[in-house]
């Protein structure tokens, strides 16, 4: 299956997988906050080329809670006023983890 919409640019989705095989389908610009997840989406890596990225070291209920951050990040990545964003406290290690492996600290290109 090829990630190439019918204009012939990349699809405006991808799919992200855990390790668990939970499957999330994401906005691909929410997750450009990832410098992981961006390096596979460039060139011709396979990632790139299907639009799905499996991320083997991520159990699903933590990768369900980074893709939610991924899209609280797309909704005020240009707002000042940011509301704190609801995290589990038996989640915050696995968390920061998971952002630490996909590089998110960094600022998308």
């Amino acid at each position: 299956m090829d990630a190439i919409n019918g204009n012939g640019g990349a699809s405006k989705y991808i799919t992200l997988v855990s390790k668990d095989g939970f499957e999330f389908v994401v906005l691909r610009e929410a997750t450009l906050c990832s410098e992981y997840i961006r390096g596979m989406l460039r060139n011709n890596m396979t990632e790139a080329r299907t639009g799905r990225c499996e991320l083997q070291d991520i159990n699903g209920v933590i990768l369900e809670k980074v893709v939610e951050y991924f899209h609280y990040w797309y909704k005020y990545r240009d707002r000042e006023d940011v509301p704190d964003m609801e995290i589990p406290v038996e989640n915050c290690l696995e968390l920061v983890v998971a952002a630490d492996y996909l590089g998110m600290d960094s600022k998308p290109h």
